[in-house]
């Protein structure tokens, strides 16, 4: 860790975080904007072999302890993948999320979220519907009780042919006045990650078209009991707090998917025009392990400008993963996880990146990473 990030954590600590004002312009968008800013920040969609209905990352919320010892909340947060997003947005309170990915699947899937977090007044009425059961009668009574016990729940719980039918059309006509202009394909793309669900319940897994299942693959439950390193439970679902948070950027069109790739041309310079419009600043980059697949592909350098492009300040910060690579001498690996996570300043990336330093992906998880 540099001494510049040492001096400025230092300062946080010393002073109190001071949270970012949210521009009014980012209060809601309508439905119609909401359509047409998807498809102006969107580019072609590309491959990649997994359907990632969930994480495969066991240690996601271990950077929950370095977020908030840096200070990093409001701004716009920016991510990859499924619903572990969820858990970093209610971390940090942003003023709004753009997720991005390669995948158009990934879009798809995170319009199937937003519709049941339309239906949803809490944590059980969103499990329920996720899963295909139906809800308790007193769901009230319900905002209290451990994630533990609203699993075990729709575990038990069990769905009539007629109430499954139900809460299917329920969702697909839901996910129809998003105002998103859908295909018959993508409809039934949407359908079938509902179904996985319904079909897996809370053992669900990561799935993989062309790599071999791993043992370390957390399911579902697994992710939303998961702790962070102060044994703290953090994921969206632990409390009726953070879902709620959450909710309340679906409800005003604030999580906002995106079809980009990292290493494109049009997605993130578009997001950092929309952000710079919006008097907005990066909170967090959750990059995942894209950066080693940007190495493979020779889109590192590309990654590099599109981050360096995001508006930010001193306390914008990437988040990324990383598996079998790390997982052996690591200083950010804890025993008995099958990922490791590190959090870095977007400042000290851009200087790294700057003095031709991060070249190689064991570069980019070794470098100028803050303490865990």
């Amino acid at each position: 860790m540099s001494r510049a990030s040492r001096t400025f954590l230092a300062g946080l600590l010393l002073c109190g975080v001071v949270t970012r004002a949210a521009p009014a312009q980012l209060r809601a968008i309508s439905d119609s904007d909401f359509a047409a800013l998807i498809t102006r920040l969107s580019e072609p969609a590309g491959y990649f072999d997994t359907d990632n209905i969930i994480s495969n990352e066991d240690s996601y919320l271990h950077p929950m302890t370095t977020l908030r010892r840096a200070g990093v909340n409001g701004g716009v947060y920016v991510g990859v993948g499924p619903d572990q997003n969820f858990s970093y947005i209610a971390a940090i309170r942003p003023h709004a999320a753009v997720i991005v990915d390669i995948r158009r699947d990934n879009l798809l899937e995170h319009l199937l979220f937003k519709s049941i977090f339309a239906r949803a007044r809490n944590r059980i009425e969103y499990l329920a519907l996720l899963f295909g059961k139906p809800a308790p009668a007193d769901t009230a009574g319900w905002t209290a009780k451990p994630v533990e016990a609203l699993l075990d729940y729709v575990v038990k719980a069990r769905s009539t042919d007629a109430g499954l039918a139900r809460i299917r059309a329920t969702v697909v006509n839901q996910v129809r006045r998003q105002g998103v202009t859908l295909t018959d394909v993508d409809l039934e793309t949407i359908k079938r990650f509902h179904d996985a669900f319904i079909a897996e319940g809370p053992a669900l897994r990561f799935t993989s078209y062309g790599r071999a299942p791993q043992v370390g693959y957390p399911d579902f439950a697994q992710l939303a009991g998961s702790r962070d390193l102060e044994g703290r439970q953090r994921s969206f679902l632990a409390t009726e707090d953070a879902f709620q948070f959450v909710k309340s950027l679906e409800d005003r069109n604030l999580i906002i998917p995106v079809v980009g790739n990292f290493a494109g041309r049009k997605a993130f310079a578009a997001i950092a025009a929309w952000m710079t419009g919006s008097g907005e600043k990066l909170s967090a980059l959750y990059a995942s392990n894209v950066e080693q697949y940007l190495f493979r592909d020779n889109g590192f350098d590309v990654f590099a400008e599109n981050v360096e492009r995001l508006p930010r300040d001193a306390r914008s910060v990437i988040i990324r993963s990383c598996f079998t690579f790390c997982r052996n001498g690591h200083s950010h690996a804890v025993s008995g996880f099958y990922s490791v996570q590190m959090v870095q300043l977007v400042d000290s990336f851009a200087a790294l990146h700057a003095a031709h330093q991060l070249n190689s992906y064991f570069d980019v998880v070794t470098r100028g990473l803050l303490p865990p």
